[in-house]
């Protein structure tokens, strides 16, 4: 079969696309108006877990057990990333485990329209949080052990010269606090801070939201972000999985449950590992770079060609329809169909054998963002038997940063004032680093030789060949110009460049005022949780003794809970 013909059967396709569900409508998640979640841009519903917090799937989790944002990805209009320093374990351990801990937002709570908060609260640790509060136990992932700076260069940042200082320095812990209003957040953030008092510092924060108007759910570049996620057993139910979409174990995704074979103290079932990376998005000149590299394309005009070109990079057009499926023309419609926009291979057997999924790039580069984050039929074709990323991480991005100034698009520089950097606040949870996120950035997005035997080059909008300082080192792809597919185009610089992240744990609800909260004192395990609760209930009696008490001349002291 001819390349015409088999464009011209593709066109057909799409445009057959154009009668379909517009989208899932979450009732749930609107029923709960003054609920936290947001769905910004037709995102699957959240799973009706059943009374006994078992998934459809057969796989029982205890939902109460999650924090919840680990589950639902970045569903949020706005979300504040609060990181800390602890300076005094004993009083932190206290406000952890009592006046902090009622705050915590659980996945049962997020996926119940009723019992959904207004503003929903996680708390997670770096290794060295942890250290300083003296928990010892060995997690079973060394790379959360030693800290993201350590893999900086193996995530391909030219080490950690373009890290805010803040991440240099290192940071004990986060606070997620997310929403719907700012006030809100803002005052929630207000008073943890207040619960803590000088137990901690405030490190660095930031302020996470989804962008004004036309630009909701959309990223800084312009495209729709948010559409991909696996789906995770005893989660997800039968009505929040639609055709396209991974399943998979909850060990994936979640510490010591099915699906997870690495060893883990008992007390850390149900937490997961958070990959957390601020990305700055230099605007003004990657559309520069769009409009002075896109070819012209035939039967285009000069601002669709522009489009064509920066949607092949990404492999999905503005609107989240992927090209696979509409390779020459944006098909808005096909973007907000929930049930269509994930349900493709990359391969194409409905051209009876004509298309060779490991050499053809006339539908999706190679290098485009989407096929480097999850290869999907390319997994099984034969150029890597581990490219399971698509499915060993959860992961979400929220925006940061204003809109493109005025002074900016027309110096077509990004402005060097820190209060004007935008970007993308990216979190990625998975029981093991090593398979997930690390694996995505260094073995797929960063690889210049994928498919194997391809050499097309790294992933044309987040890849990176910064090894090593200084950075901007520049890139060679293909698959890009629509007119010459094996033509190679350089990308000069990074428009997407890490300002700085780190490795958290987002530990079991219980474990916060458990085995994190638990300290030692005087070669005896108290809990402060318990220990505040055995203190009120016997107030009583010790203020009918008072009296007594004080003519003998003696006097009641309470345990110093600040000391080190």
């Amino acid at each position: 079969m001819r390349l015409s013909a088999l464009l011209s059967l593709a066109v057909a396709l799409s445009l057959n696309y154009g009668a379909v569900n517009a989208g899932v409508v979450n009732a749930r998640e609107a029923a709960k108006e003054d609920g936290c979640i947001t769905n910004l841009n037709n995102q699957l519903p959240l799973p009706e877990l059943h009374a006994n917090k078992v998934g459809a799937r057969h796989v029982k989790l205890n939902t109460d057990e999650i924090q919840g944002l680990t589950m639902v990805g970045m569903r949020f209009m706005k979300e504040v990333f609060f990181f800390f320093n602890i300076t005094t374990k004993h009083t932190f351990k206290q406000h952890l485990a009592t006046d902090f801990f009622p705050l915590i937002t659980t996945a049962t709570q997020l996926a119940d329209p009723v019992k959904q908060p207004s503003v929903a609260v996680n708390i997670a640790f770096s290794a060295k949080g942890l250290e300083v509060l003296e928990v010892t136990d060995d997690l079973g992932d060394p790379h959360f052990k030693t800290g993201q700076a350590e893999d900086a260069v193996l995530l391909g940042d030219p080490g950690t010269v373009k890290w805010h200082q803040e991440y240099q320095n290192g940071v004990h812990g986060v606070i997620q606090v997310a929403g719907k209003a700012q006030d809100k957040i803002d005052e929630q953030v207000a008073k943890i801070k207040s619960i803590f008092g000088d137990a901690m510092t405030e490190a660095y924060r930031l302020n996470a939201f989804a962008r004004p108007g036309d630009g909701m759910g959309h990223e800084h570049f312009g495209w729709v972000d948010g559409i991909t996620q696996p789906g995770v057993e005893g989660w997800d139910t039968d009505k929040s999985v639609t055709p396209g979409q991974a399943i998979v174990k909850p060990g994936v995704i979640l510490l010591g449950e099915e699906g997870d074979n690495t060893p883990r103290p008992t007390w850390a079932k149900s937490g997961s590992f958070l990959c957390w990376r601020q990305l700055q998005q230099l605007v003004p000149e990657y559309h520069q770079y769009l409009d002075q590299t896109a070819p012209d394309v035939a039967g285009l005009s000069r601002d669709e060609a522009v489009h064509l070109f920066g949607s092949r990079m990404m492999g999905r057009w503005k609107s989240g329809a992927p090209i696979d499926l509409s390779p020459f023309h944006e098909n808005a419609t096909l973007g907000a169909d929930t049930v269509r926009r994930n349900n493709f291979t990359f391969d194409h057997p409905e051209f009876g054998g004509a298309f060779d999924m490991k050499t053809n790039q006339t539908w999706c580069p190679f290098s485009a963002h989407i096929l480097r984050s999850r290869p999907r039929a390319h997994s099984a074709s034969g150029n890597s038997a581990e490219d399971l990323v698509n499915t060993h991480m959860l992961r979400g991005g929220l925006p940061y940063g204003p809109e493109v100034t005025k002074d900016e698009a027309a110096g077509v520089k990004s402005s060097d004032d820190p209060k004007l950097e935008r970007g993308m606040a990216f979190a990625a949870y998975q029981s093991t680093l090593e398979q997930g996120f690390i694996f995505a950035q260094s073995k797929l997005v960063d690889n210049t030789n994928y498919p194997e035997g391809s050499n097309t080059g790294t992933d044309a909008v987040i890849g990176s060949l910064n090894q090593g300082p200084p950075g901007d080192a520049p890139r060679t792809i293909t698959g890009m110009n629509w007119n010459n597919h094996s033509e190679a185009i350089n990308i000069y610089k990074d428009f997407v460049i890490t300002r700085g992240g780190e490795y958290f744990f987002s530990p079991p609800v219980s474990a916060i005022k458990g085995k994190i909260a638990e300290m030692v004192m005087n070669g005896t395990t108290i809990n402060p949780a318990t220990m505040s609760m055995t203190m009120a209930m016997s107030a009583s009696g010790s203020a009918a003794s008072a009296s007594s008490t004080s003519s003998s001349g003696g006097d009641m002291e309470g345990m110093d809970m600040g000391g080190h």
